[in-house]
């Protein structure tokens, strides 16, 4: 009769064609946010709150009611101290779907695992905040970590997360741990008292080995141990560079934890910058591991050692590593049990520092003779900013004493004051240093005076970007006696200081300094920046002995000789050795070897000779190094057979086509530029 046997199967397949029913795009997020006023995100929220049959919160209404420029995202929303409960949470999501924010505030916010999971969610969909705040939130359960760490990981904006009291405990934390391995975004992590010790932080430690854009990290209050909880920390230093500050604060880290650590900071060779060590118990033992790390960081800024009780013992271990550590700027040492002998060994330290910015150094028993040893090493020091001692003055035997502590006390409050306007003097000088760099300028001195052309050119102007640039490489140089000696000359006064050239390119007095403005010369300056941001300024100066030759010729001599010859062809007939100002003070190897020009046979002998046994024999006028005449290439001789000598240089003091100066000069400038420094 036809009929299939039982059990048998027939299987059809539609066409092609009708195979796909439908299909739906995906929901766009920001579907709700076209547009968007105040009135309309107070309207959905107050109807999601009806609609879910919880209680509307009255300081979000006035946050929404103050809201003002929607776009791109609302500085902040906060709900801190508000009880979030799940219905709660719901409802924000009118909010969030809306509006974006920068930071969300939900510290003390009483979430549950529920509520944390369903906000956690919302902030990774909607995007809502760069900086989250879940702090003191100690219920919100493994499922509400696990949503936290969904959202660290998919989350492309997210850069803070605050966390601290809220607990990471064991069966939560490999979450986080895969969150922080992958992270894209996250820089700064809080986790103060989070119950780290253990496996936790052996698990977090272990993902950031691998993390490179963590920049903060704060682990404060967690009860770290110094076996194996400071193993992990260190090896965390070992295998990150990237962590640039590590609060360590409240701990029992203990000197044996701080060997952990130090073996990691050796392999610092850059990244971290700020390290926190506050209240960890430790003694001079650890002190000394310290020390012999010290000379090897090259990155670490800022030590804080404050409430642990290092003592004059533990300074004393520290203070040879930190004078031979070239990088930290702030050192934290408040209620470590100094008295006035570890007061002495602080203060060798500052002596020798060039760079040390703030010293904290309250709640320590520094007496008269302590503040005698600080306040005199702060006359040497030119670099400390802020030093920070107990205002009132301790209890003496002796009772004059406490008024010469106050004395003491003031003295090093003003030099602190001294440093801070010398800082900021040099400050102005390199903001106006940059600004200038940009491009090269060529100055001329008009002559002034009958006698002769006065030196004014360079008084208090062009020379100075050479001395700025000097001092802004201050902080590159390997040489600690050349950093001091350039600090001593800015706490020279004003009035007192060489002006112009002799300013900026003398380090060291000359046995017998004249005056520039008694030279009867012109100055032609052409300052031009070079690699590293240096200023090379070439000068064309007249040595002592020519100025007494060219004395000594009757008057209608000397003008005969400062008449130019008329040049044979439009190109300069001579090209002069000029001397080169160079901001580092080095001279090429290239032509320190290179010989110096003999005067040719159709030189003045009277005038010749004398100038050559100048230029080589003493030194300038300026405080330029003789050696300086022989970093560019040697003079070409012309038809007359005249070298670079003195003679040619007065002749190009006297020239009347200015033209031809400026671009001799800037060919110059060109060849001092490619000078190897």
């Amino acid at each position: 009769d036809g009929r299939l046997r039982p059990g048998a199967k027939r299987v059809t397949f539609p066409s092609d064609e009708d195979i796909v029913s439908g299909a739906v795009e995906p929901k766009d997020p920001w579907r709700h946010a076209q547009n968007v006023t105040v009135d309309e995100i107070m309207t959905a929220y107050k109807q999601a709150c009806q609609k879910l049959n919880c209680k509307q919160i009255p300081k979000l209404l006035k946050q929404i009611q103050e809201f003002k420029d929607l776009v791109p995202r609302i500085d902040c929303l906060d709900l801190k101290g508000e009880k979030l409960d799940y219905k709660a949470c719901e409802a924000l999501e009118e909010i969030f779907k809306r509006v974006q924010f920068k930071i969300v505030d939900l510290e003390q916010t009483s979430l549950d695992e529920d509520g944390a999971s369903a906000l956690f969610d919302m902030i990774e969909y909607y995007e809502s905040a760069t900086h989250l705040n879940i702090s003191f939130n100690k219920h919100i359960g493994t499922r509400g970590w696990q949503a936290a760490a969904h959202m660290m990981r998919k989350t492309n904006c997210l850069q803070y997360l605050d966390a601290r009291n809220t607990p990471l405990l064991d069966h939560s934390a490999p979450f986080v741990a895969r969150a922080l391995r992958i992270s894209s975004s996250l820089v700064v992590l809080h986790l103060e008292n989070a119950s780290l010790s253990g496996r936790p932080l052996m698990l977090l430690a272990t993902a950031l080995k691998m993390n490179m854009n963590l920049r903060e990290l704060y682990l404060a209050d967690n009860k770290l141990n110094g076996l194996q909880d400071s193993a992990q920390l260190g090896n965390l230093l070992k295998f990150n560079c990237y962590i640039q500050i590590l609060d360590l604060r409240n701990n029992h880290i203990l000197d044996s934890g701080l060997a952990y650590i130090c073996e990691g900071l050796k392999e610092q060779r850059k990244g971290l910058v700020t390290l926190v060590l506050w209240n960890n118990q430790l003694t001079h033992t650890g002190m000394a591991y310290l020390g012999m790390t010290l000379p090897h960081t090259q990155s670490l800024e800022t030590l804080n050692l404050g409430h642990n009780p290092i003592g004059n013992e533990g300074v004393r271990n520290l203070k040879n590593g930190l004078i031979g550590n070239r990088s930290v700027l702030r050192l934290g040492l408040a209620s470590t049990k100094l008295t006035c002998e570890g007061a002495v060994a602080v203060a060798e330290f500052i002596a020798e520092s060039p760079r040390l910015l703030r010293l904290d150094l309250r709640e320590n028993e520094i007496k008269t003779g302590g503040l005698m040893a600080l306040s005199l090493a702060l006359k040497v020091n030119h670099s400390l900013l802020r030093l920070d001692l107990d205002r009132e003055p301790k209890k003496e035997s002796v009772k004059s004493f406490i008024e010469t502590q106050k004395a003491l006390l003031a003295e090093i409050q003003n030099g602190c004051k001294r440093n801070f306007i010398l800082a900021k003097e040099k400050e102005e000088k390199e903001q106006k240093l940059q600004q200038s760099a940009s491009m090269p300028e060529i100055t001329v001195t008009e002559p002034l005076e009958e006698a002769g052309e006065t030196l004014t050119a360079s008084e208090n102007g062009d020379a100075e970007p050479a001395e700025d640039d000097d001092r802004g490489d201050m902080t590159d140089s390997d040489s600690d006696t050349d950093e001091e000696a350039d600090a001593g000359l800015e706490t020279k006064d004003l009035s007192e200081s060489p002006k112009g050239a002799d300013a900026a390119t003398a380090p060291r007095p000359l046995p017998s300094p004249e005056k520039p403005r008694d030279r009867p010369e012109r100055r032609i300056s052409v300052s031009s920046p070079g690699r590293g941001h240096k200023i090379f300024v070439v000068t064309r100066v007249e040595s002592l002995p020519e100025r007494a030759a060219c004395a000594a010729l009757p008057r209608e001599d000397a003008d005969a000789a400062a008449k130019p010859a008329e040049p044979q062809s439009p190109v300069p007939a001579a090209k002069p050795k000029l001397r080169v100002s160079q901001a580092n003070g080095a001279v090429p190897e290239s032509a320190a070897g290179s010989a110096p020009a003999a005067p040719s046979a159709g030189s003045n002998p009277e005038r010749g000779n004398p100038c050559e046994g100048a230029a080589h024999d003493t030194p300038l006028p300026n405080g330029l190094k003789t050696d300086f005449a022989r970093a560019l290439p040697e003079a070409s001789s012309d038809g007359d057979g005249k070298m670079g000598s003195c003679a040619a240089e007065h002749e190009l003091s006297c020239s009347k086509n200015e033209q031809e100066l400026e671009e001799l000069l800037l060919e110059a400038s060109q060849d001092a530029g490619q000078e190897p420094l």
